[in-house]
């Protein structure tokens, strides 16, 4: 069953056109990320999900019922909206948690019971008696989302839950929000232009652009078929145009540089196309495979990730690989280290 649905949804502001006939379903316990470049229209249609925003034009639904002026305030109760700009009330941590389920009157006990529990998933176990507006960026943001774990809506709405935070509030606020879509099967819809927290969290992708879907299916299948509007959007690495002529079925791409790329499909002419880094195979030496893909070449940058790292590889022209850290470590690779590259040709995919 669906528990938010929009047909030709349309929302202006003035002249401004924020949402253009936007239609898109959100079932219940789904975790749907919006992805979209800045300016996409991805802030007011979880505006709008929330019913904090009226639109302009079109329809919205919340469990098969229409929202208007008469049940509007029923719905803002059952959802929540975590803004990417923290709102910190004045007072303790714990008086911050709390606010919602006092102005709602809900038992002492149950206040504290809600409010212990939703600071221990986002790691603020211990910080009741701080001075909310002393706590880092990051604490804050972890705070804003306790206040809306605390009140155990149906749907939770985030703006841009993970911008700008440390790397520990980071890891801590992506396990807080899995766990609740997984664990309590809360529905979760998410506003993001950051891809690869997208893929690691979601089910299901939309491209917002210039206030229209212009995309909508698994990540697996947008991002390993990238459209050239995701492409643009994404500014996606080992994008690669060049002239393709087919050998036996095979298209061989002359993409510049000296280097020559096989494909599976078969397309001659000019052709834009797209490997992904973690489809690429590193080693320091040629490897025996089926694969139609080896390239010999250099590191000429390093990106440490963590427990991955990003190389930027030149072949004549630059690839991005991705390998973990174990990997990078036991390889002893450094800038300058000879490596081969292996890929195979379904790897490569016509965008």
């Amino acid at each position: 069953m669906n528990m938010i649905e929009l047909v030709d949804v349309s929302k202006h502001y003035g002249d401004i056109a924020a949402l253009r006939d936007v239609s898109l379903t959100v079932g219940r316990g789904e975790f749907l990320t919006v992805v979209g470049p800045n300016g996409s229209g991805k802030t007011t249609l979880l505006k709008i999900m929330a019913a904090l925003e009226r639109p302009t034009s079109g329809e919205v639904y919340f469990d098969g019922v229409r929202l208007d002026e008469s049940n509007a305030t029923q719905l803002r109760r059952r959802c929540t909206m975590v803004l990417q700009r923290t709102v910190v009330l004045r007072g303790s941590v714990e008086n911050n948690v709390a606010y919602g389920l006092r102005a709602r009157g809900l038992p002492r006990q149950e206040v504290q019971r809600r409010v212990g529990e939703a600071m221990e998933v986002v790691g603020l176990g211990g910080f009741e008696d701080r001075d909310a507006r002393g706590l880092s960026g990051g604490e804050q943001q972890r705070l804003s989302l306790a206040r809306a774990l605390a009140l155990g809506c149906e749907l939770l709405l985030l703006d841009e839950p993970t911008a700008n935070l440390d790397p520990e509030s980071l890891s801590v606020v992506k396990e807080a929000i899995s766990w609740l879509n997984s664990e309590t099967r809360t529905t979760v819809v998410m506003a993001t232009h950051n891809l690869l927290q997208a893929e690691e969290l979601s089910e299901r992708f939309v491209l917002l652009d210039r206030g229209e879907v212009v995309e909508s299916g698994s990540p697996a299948s947008i991002l390993t078929s990238p459209s050239r509007e995701m492409a643009r959007f994404a500014r996606l690495e080992n994008v690669f145009t060049g002239t393709s002529r087919i050998v036996e079925g095979v298209s061989y791409i002359g993409i510049g540089g000296g280097v020559e790329i096989k494909a599976a499909f078969s397309r001659p002419g000019r052709v834009t196309v797209h490997v992904r880094p973690e489809a690429i195979i590193l080693s320091l030496a040629p490897v025996e495979t089926s694969a139609l893909n080896q390239l010999r070449s250099r590191i000429s940058s390093i990106d440490d990730r963590g427990s991955v790292v990003r190389l930027k590889i030149d072949a004549g022209k630059i690839f991005t690989v991705q390998i973990t850290r174990r990997s990078f470590v036991e390889m002893g690779l450094n800038v300058g280290s000879e490596v081969y590259l292996t890929f195979k040709a379904s790897s490569v995919q016509l965008i």
